[in-house]
């Protein structure tokens, strides 16, 4: 597995990248968005490590240009455990993020289940269907008539798990335990991705016909008629 590691702290990244590169993954480094952008442009990834604070090219800039590009996997690191900063990390297409000073094992056990999460597929049919949405779980892609939409990881999941339960309704608790494996604990997070989702597959996002909202209780997707 490849990473980019992106930050500017220099010994930070020298520890993290050898605490990684223990773990199994091979890992380049850059210290500037600009740099960063370059290597992105010039190899695969398999997972980005994305600092938000960043000369040249901030993080969130960045994180908007790679995630206009692909659906690699990218969790951002904080300096402030400001709800802002990582509400807008999450609008602008990271699908995790950690507040410095982190605990670097549990950072390597999020990379490791997002990128379980973003490679398996579950037993059952290998594509679901909804109108016009197509769920082609083998390729993990969803296609609205001949149209890829590009999601994250964790909006793919999400609409997954909604259309795998058509008509069932789940607590914003029940979605974020499922597709993080966590307690439900930052459920702002599930409305954030709700709406990135939304603005992706709904001719009108403020009127939605697929995800449904059960006010004061959570989310469901349309069954068939």
């Amino acid at each position: 597995m490849k990473i980019l590691l992106v930050d500017d702290e220099q010994s930070l990244v020298k520890g993290l990248k050898t605490s990684l590169e223990f773990n199994g993954f091979e890992v380049d480094t850059a210290y500037h968005g600009s740099e960063a952008l370059d290597k992105f442009n010039n190899k695969q990834y398999d997972f980005i490590i994305l600092d938000l604070m960043l000369p040249k090219i901030d993080g969130m800039s960045l994180c908007r240009i790679i995630r206009e590009r692909s659906d690699v996997p990218i969790l951002m690191l904080t300096a402030r455990d400001d709800d802002l900063d990582k509400i807008t990390g999450l609008e602008t297409g990271a699908d995790d993020y950690m507040t410095k000073p982190f605990n670097t094992m549990e950072l390597i056990a999020r990379i490791k289940a997002i990128l379980r999460r973003s490679k398996k597929v579950e037993s059952g049919a290998a594509a679901i269907h909804s109108g016009p949405i197509t769920l082609d779980r083998n390729q993990q892609k969803v296609i609205i008539g001949n149209r890829a939409i590009d999601l994250t990881a964790k909006e793919y999941k999400l609409l997954e798990v909604l259309m795998l339960n058509r008509g069932k309704v789940f607590t914003r608790e029940n979605l974020f335990e499922t597709v993080w494996g966590e307690e439900g604990l930052d459920t702002r997070t599930i409305d954030v991705h709700i709406r990135n989702i939304r603005e992706k597959i709904e001719t009108d996002p403020s009127s939605p016909f697929f995800i449904k909202t059960k006010w004061g209780t959570g989310y469901y997707f349309r069954k068939e008629d």
